[in-house]
């Protein structure tokens, strides 16, 4: 699906309010609510919008510790990271993981109440997952940047 400068409104304006109404939608992309809102469902149809969330607060839900986790597993054969990957998206404490390249096969981020429970998710789950080779955990002492909107408008958009 090509975007346009009307999708690219439209979903700029629901990264910033995913509650936003058709009318609000309409205003954004400069449309009416009632074309706004066919723009908006053939967006999730074609899967770029994927679904909406409420974006929660690390501290006030008592999760303000964010640990980045690099993790070498002892071999690249399918099944050992097949294995690894439904492992780890069985750990809900795993806010996203990625698969790199370089020195470590993933790199996890990791939130936990405090350095005990995130010490219990290494001792008691990350340990235990076959092919696990060796893991080196970095500790974010704050949060400088966090953004969950895209940059629509980036790269001659």
């Amino acid at each position: 699906m090509e975007l346009d400068r009307l999708d690219l409104a439209i979903l700029d304006h629901l990264q910033a309010n995913g509650r936003a109404t058709a009318q609000d939608l309409g205003d954004a992309a400069h449309l009416s609510a009632s074309p706004s809102h066919r723009r908006q469902k053939l967006l999730e149809e074609a899967g770029v919008i994927t679904r909406y969330v409420a974006l929660l607060d690390q501290d006030k839900v008592g999760l303000p510790v964010n640990v980045f986790v690099t993790v070498k597993l002892a071999n690249h054969k399918d099944e050992t990271l097949i294995g690894f990957e439904r492992a780890i998206e069985a750990c809900p404490e795993v806010m996203e993981m990625y698969e790199m390249t370089g020195a470590t096969d993933y790199l996890l981020r990791v939130v936990a109440a405090d350095v005990a429970s995130y010490e219990a998710f290494l001792r008691g789950r990350l340990t235990h997952i076959p092919g696990v080779q060796s893991f080196e955990s970095a500790l974010a002492l704050k949060r400088v940047v966090y953004r969950t909107n895209l940059p629509l408008r980036q790269g001659g958009r």
